[in-house]
């Protein structure tokens, strides 16, 4: 049975993605990190991906991960394979965020592995160093999103996420399949890209650093410290404030190019670092940054669930520092 401590961090981070909600296609000009291949955008549209369901060089993972309100009216995570056994995208296999996407060695929750451990999980699914990647799940598409920055964490950059994810798929009424994907195993070649994760001794260092950006990506009263899903309430100091669910529309897609560049408005070369609980919500900014054409953002996988637990790490609760305007 989980302790009290466990259940307390589950329901703390699960709550900050019950308020996320993605995904349309950018005009912005291409650029190797958003052409992964011809004809490939990194967000690509549930009618390109139904015309491609069949190139055999296309691997699809379904990144599902459930939140479920509990009997005590917290929140729960529930792992997505048994929603994806029930009907998913035909051909998609399962990319389990709960199990060997994760490590199993951390005390918080979806640690991220090794880049061994990683690379060896996805190529049990079927990637390798030639395959192109089609990441969807069922919950506005942070988990994918969370996959696609592991995956460009090891230098692959073959991969996209499906705009509007499972929900767009089953609102265009396209099919789905319960037959599990039979894939064999490929090799993927770790060339580990460090600087796209960032730890807490470089968030810390970052505070009295005016080249590095920081952005809290939760709901904007948790920025201001009005209510509290972690030990303590606030944000890190010199952080502004751009919710992961701001940059969608009430259709579940991401909003259009202009409409996100005007939410992301510092140096594009900056050093830039993105947070939420656990490192899911923050891979949703930190992939559409790197859309936008950001070429030096990292995510703080750890995020509040380690900083809040450590009283000696500072957190504000003032308004001072630029923040989202709706």
């Amino acid at each position: 049975m989980p302790s009290h401590h466990s259940s307390l961090r589950q329901f703390t981070l699960l709550a900050a993605l019950v308020l996320v909600t993605a995904c349309s296609e950018s005009g912005e000009q291409a650029d190797p990190a958003r052409t992964v291949d011809a004809g490939m955008d990194t967000l690509v549209t549930t009618e390109w991906l139904s015309e491609h369901l069949g190139d055999p060089n296309l691997v699809v993972l379904d990144c599902t991960v459930l939140v479920e309100q509990d009997e005590n009216g917290g929140f729960r995570t529930v792992n997505g394979r048994p929603n994806y056994e029930a009907g998913h995208i035909p051909t998609a296999g399962f990319a389990d965020l709960m199990g060997d996407l994760a490590s199993g060695d951390s005390p918080h929750d979806f640690a991220v592995p090794t880049p061994q451990q990683f690379a060896a999980a996805m190529s049990a699914l079927g990637v390798g160093d030639n395959t192109q990647v089609v990441l969807y799940d069922a919950y506005n598409s942070v988990w994918a999103a969370r996959v696609w920055w592991m995956l460009r964490w090891i230098g692959f950059d073959r991969a996209a996420v499906l705009d509007g994810g499972l929900r767009a798929w089953t609102a265009e009424d396209r099919p789905l399949s319960t037959e599990a994907a039979d894939r064999p195993a490929r090799t993927l070649t770790p060339a580990v890209r460090p600087e796209l994760i960032a730890d807490r001794d470089e968030v810390l260092a970052s505070i009295e650093d005016d080249a590095v950006n920081l952005i809290d990506v939760l709901p904007e009263n948790h920025y201001r410290g009005e209510w509290t899903m972690y030990d303590r309430p606030g944000h890190i100091p010199g952080a502004s404030n751009v919710p992961a669910n701001a940059l969608v529309d009430d259709s579940g897609r991401y909003r259009p190019a202009e409409e996100l560049a005007a939410l992301f408005d510092s140096d594009r070369n900056a050093r830039t670092i993105t947070y939420c609980g656990g490192g899911i919500a923050a891979s949703s900014d930190a992939f559409i940054m790197t859309r936008l054409g950001f070429t030096n953002v990292a995510v703080y996988m750890a995020s509040l669930q380690e900083w809040t637990a450590d009283p000696t790490l500072p957190l504000e609760t003032s308004t001072e520092f630029d923040e989202f305007d709706k």
